[in-house]
């Protein structure tokens, strides 16, 4: 598969738990540009909770339908820097995927529809080939800087990715376990994967569960109506609707449900059709 389609300008996206306090978010994209000035950088987010592999899991696994076929997208949210944990780039049918071997690109390698016959990526490789890092001596703190950033700028200016290290076997790749949605007789119990800045409690249960259906979730004793927009309630009222994300959440309209609800991450929760 090319990088990216003829004519098309070259585009990398930047996803972790950096924040925009210091300075290495700029530093990364310095890097990047030290490589190739022209490619186009998307910020998808540098707010992830501090090593909350199961939200950049979510928010990459949302986020990379939106772009091109060819685009790189370089995640770095890294407790395990500088330790046993692989360095690796990822080939799927989107693009390609860029960042340590922790479960992070779960996510989109499960909801990429264009897979090889194993169920698995195209094609994965260890970073093992210094030529295509800053240095070939990288920080044991931030390989964002000296790995990822420059083998992401380097595969979104053409490289192949065999070049980039040592081929390893996609279906080795970690997994970020969040629980599974299960079907019952009365609909199906799923769990919150997902937190987003506005307080709403993302569950891990598709909406096409409850598409055309009437439903409520049952949840920490409470019983929340099924709706479809967050002005089916009045304001500071508890709701249940599918999100633009195409999950099931919980929200409070003009509110917050996480701080009101006091749910968290892997809370169980039930949807009930009527």
């Amino acid at each position: 598969m090319p990088n990216n389609q003829i004519g098309q300008q070259p585009l990398l996206t930047l996803l972790s738990d950096f924040g925009d306090r210091d300075v290495y978010v700029g530093v990364m994209k310095g890097v990047i540009a030290q490589i190739n000035p022209r490619l186009t950088v998307v910020d998808l987010t540098h707010q992830i909770p501090p090593q909350n592999l199961a939200a950049a899991r979510f928010c990459l696994m949302n986020a990379y339908p939106y772009f091109p076929v060819g685009t790189v997208h370089v995640a770095v949210v890294d407790p395990g820097v500088g330790g046993r944990r692989r360095a690796i780039a990822v080939e799927f049918a989107q693009g390609f995927l860029v960042g340590p071997d922790n479960g992070i690109f779960s996510g989109v390698l499960s909801q990429s529809q264009a897979m090889s016959t194993t169920g698995y990526a195209y094609a994965a490789v260890e970073l093992t080939n210094p030529d295509y890092w800053r240095t070939p001596q990288p920080s044991r703190t931030f390989h964002g800087r000296d790995i990822f950033a420059p083998v992401g700028a380097n595969l979104a200016s053409g490289v192949s990715i065999k070049q980039l290290g040592q081929e390893i076997n996609p279906a080795s790749l970690l997994q970020i376990n969040i629980g599974d949605c299960k079907q019952t007789k009365t609909g199906v119990v799923g769990c919150i994967q997902y937190i987003d800045h506005f307080g709403n409690l993302i569950s891990n249960i598709p909406g096409s569960y409850v598409q055309g259906k009437t439903w409520y979730v049952q949840v920490a004793g409470l019983t929340i109506p099924g709706c479809e927009t967050y002005s089916n309630v009045k304001v500071g009222e508890i709701i249940a609707l599918v999100g633009s994300h195409g999950w099931v959440e919980i929200a409070v309209n003009s509110g917050n449900a996480h701080s009101q609800l006091h749910l968290d991450w892997q809370a169980t929760l039930q949807v009930v059709l009527t």
